[in-house]
């Protein structure tokens, strides 16, 4: 990006800015780490020279702002800040991450690569919760500083709207509502997560903060006389103690009230405890701070009703943040007002969260804000965070990656899910024609296992197609599912073409087909289906010739039994005629597994014919039913020649339409003849236009010369003037 440097006297505003930020931190980071800081300063100001903010701002002004919040709100140290004046420095400019690694460390060139790929991430077109949202990010990143930082990247957002795209100030509030301030509660940054909760609440309820605010600064004069009248017994009664200590006292947050004022279902006015004293003991010892907490304790509810249900005792037993102090509600008048009492050190720590609880524990030692940072990420990965009993572990880590398309939507995978995962999860035909991906611009194959922040351009081949191996390469259900139903499909057309291999040669043969042929071949080749037996057909797996030879000896050693037992399998001289007329249905069923075709749903008596299907069964039709007609076209040689026998009772649903004048009475008189001839129905529907019915009756019947009975009746009745068989 082409833009002019900054002037003489913006780098003289920049300079200034940035040597007000060295000196404070001089008094907490040694020579060592300071220079650290001015090394990647002069990286940014060379790399960023002339760049601005959205209003015109200086850019490096606005990473000396962050540095500074990094410090002096959160109480981070040199590689946070070096991250900070390079986070977003590889995008923006020419430095790699390898020059990052060379000239300032492993750790620091982590926290710049992780930023990148957070950032990324199009929040807009996230639909998670704030614990989806948390293990999202965290997923993406090695260091948790990058955390950090972009929420101290939405903290600068928030303080200088001006320097933020409407557009993407709507995403950064999302990413604060789900992200920062969970993290900042579960951290201990309450001071942070107090003012992301307020600027929040301004975009989301602007009338309803401006009135609760109003409403606060109106009363504010009595709010000074009713504190100064409440804090001077206690002032008193510690100072009579000799007790070393000062007063805090503040209105709670409008977005707080708002909370309670919701949660309540309560008016402004009828808030009590809107007020929040803070007693700080001050040069407590560490091994009587419980005890002057305790004793203070004593002292204002010696003075003061207290409400025992409000009691919170995080001195006993702190919050995993580090978070140490005694809570009480006392009622004053008609006001009831929450008191915390703690330390100097606990106020720190409240104050700054973990970092500076970490800072205390670990004065006189090296590296205590990496040793805080680990306990960060457990903190933050602990699905069961908040419980007394929680034990922290860094085993906690999430079992979903999150990749990205090349136009950067979002995609979640479970851990070990690979490319040929991805690209079913897009869709089942670009899985299907998976030929490998480019890969963060790396061509990879398809059992390439991902990682979260990946960006995944899948390559498709359309001569490729599913295999039997792809199930040992995906992880996912879906693309599992996918494969095994493009296998069985296949599988299922491969054997359409080896039944219709078969049923051609058995023709060629003169054998008539029944199903005890298909099940003893099935028994001889040890296969479970006609399935996989026309499969193995199709794909030349059996051997036509030696298939002849078997159904050959079979048909010699039973002929003369087959004789006698009616013709099971018949074998036809060339030039003779069939000794069999067909199939006898009602007479060999033992022989034949079939079903009757719902689409004519035929009946004893009735001309019929057989198709027999991909099982090996055989589904009876109608001769005049227009799907056998299209069979035969299709399939002439699965077209068998089917009777009824004598012994035949098969029981089908057949439609009548009924049609006559709407006669009082005539509905029971038809549904009388139908009982009279013992005939099941099934569903009936009549519609009536004026004097005019049109009834449709579905009944079971097991012949013809039933259903041509009940036709005769039923137009013999008066007001009937027409009945048909329909379907």
């Amino acid at each position: 990006m082409n833009r002019i440097g900054y002037t003489d006297n913006e780098r003289a505003l920049i300079e200034v800015a940035f040597d007000v930020f060295i000196r404070s931190v001089g008094k907490v980071m040694d020579s060592e780490q300071i220079g650290y800081i001015v090394k990647a300063y002069n990286l940014a100001l060379d790399k960023f020279d002339g760049r601005k903010t959205l209003s015109g701002g200086l850019y490096l002004l606005k990473l000396i702002e962050m540095a500074d919040i990094a410090v002096g709100e959160i109480g981070l140290r040199s590689k946070t800040i070096v991250g900070i004046f390079l986070h977003e420095i590889t995008t923006e400019s020419d430095v790699t991450i390898e020059y990052i690694k060379e000239n300032f460390g492993e750790r620091p060139a982590l926290i710049v690569d992780g930023y990148s790929k957070i950032s990324a991430i199009q929040t807009n077109k996230v639909s998670f919760q704030s614990e989806q949202f948390r293990r999202l990010y965290l997923s993406l990143i090695d260091d948790i500083r990058v955390l950090l930082i972009k929420i101290i990247s939405l903290l600068y957002d928030m303080r200088h709207r001006e320097d933020v795209d409407p557009k993407i100030f709507k995403t950064d509030l999302k990413d604060v509502k789900y992200l920062c301030i969970p993290i900042a509660h579960r951290l201990g940054l309450y001071e942070i997560k107090k003012e992301f909760e307020e600027k929040v609440m301004v975009y989301e309820f602007p009338n309803e903060y401006e009135e609760i605010k109003n409403k606060i600064h109106v009363s504010s004069t009595e709010q000074e006389r009713l504190m100064e009248n409440f804090l001077a017994p206690i002032r008193k009664a510690l100072e009579e103690e000799h007790i070393d200590f000062y007063i805090k006292w503040r209105t709670k947050s409008v977005s707080s009230i708002y909370e309670k004022m919701k949660t309540n279902n309560l008016p402004f006015e009828q808030i009590f405890d809107i007020f929040a004293v803070r007693i700080i003991i001050k040069n407590s010892k560490p091994s009587d701070e419980k005890t002057d907490c305790w004793r203070v304790y004593s002292i204002v509810t010696n003075i003061y009703q207290p409400n025992p249900k409000r009691l919170r005792d995080w001195i006993t037993t702190p919050k995993v943040s580090g978070y140490e102090s005694l809570h009480t509600t006392v009622q004053a008048d008609k006001n009831w007002i929450e008191v915390q009492i703690r330390t100097e050190r606990m106020d720190e720590v409240a104050e700054k969260g973990s970092a500076a609880h970490w800072q205390y524990k670990g004065r006189n030692k090296k590296q205590t804000t990496d040793e805080w940072l680990n306990q960060v990420r457990e903190i933050l990965e602990s699905p069961q965070y908040g419980k007394l009993d929680d034990r922290l572990s860094s085993s906690c880590k999430s079992d979903k990656i999150y990749v990205f398309t090349p136009n950067g939507d979002l995609k979640q995978l479970p851990v070990g899910a690979t490319v040929l995962d991805f690209a079913f999860d897009i869709h089942t035909q670009v899985g299907s024609h998976c030929a490998g991906a480019n890969v963060n611009g790396k061509l990879q194959p398809i059992r390439y296992e991902l990682h979260s922040g990946d960006r995944v351009e899948v390559l498709t081949n359309k001569k490729q197609t599913p295999k039997a191996d792809w199930l040992t390469v995906v992880t996912t259900d879906r693309a599992k599912a996918r494969i095994k139903r493009y296998l069985k499909d296949q599988e299922m057309k491969e054997a359409e073409i080896g039944s219709a291999l078969f049923y051609r040669r058995l023709k060629n043969w003169k054998i008539t087909y029944t199903d005890k042929l298909l099940s003893d071949i099935l028994k001889e080749y040890n296969l479970s289906s006609g399935i996989e037996f026309y499969h193995q057909i199709a794909t030349e797996k059996i051997d036509i010739a030696r298939l002849k030879d078997f159904i050959l000896s079979l048909i010699e050693e039973k002929d003369a039994k087959l004789e006698r037992q009616g013709d099971e399998y018949v074998k036809e001289d060339k030039g003779t005629e069939s000794n069999v007329e067909g199939i006898c249905i009602g007479n060999n069923m033992n022989d034949l597994a079939f079903k009757i075709a719902k689409c004519c749903n035929p009946i004893s008596g009735e001309n019929v014919i057989g198709f027999i299907s991909i099982n090996g069964g055989v589904t009876i039709h109608r001769v005049d039913c227009n799907n056998i007609k299209a069979l035969k076209k299709s399939y002439p040689y699965r077209i068998i020649d089917v009777r009824w026998g004598t012994e035949s009772s098969i029981v089908s649903d057949v439609t009548l339409e009924v049609v006559g004048d709407n006669e009082l009475g005539l509905l029971g008189s038809m549904s009388n003849a139908i009982k009279d001839l013992n005939i099941n129905i099934v569903n009936a529907n009549f519609e009536t236009k004026e004097n005019r019915f049109v009834g449709k009756l579905v009944l079971q019947v097991d012949s013809t010369s039933l259903l041509d009975q009940l036709i005769t009746r039923l137009k013999t009745l008066k007001g009937v003037s027409e009945v048909k068989r329909v379907g």
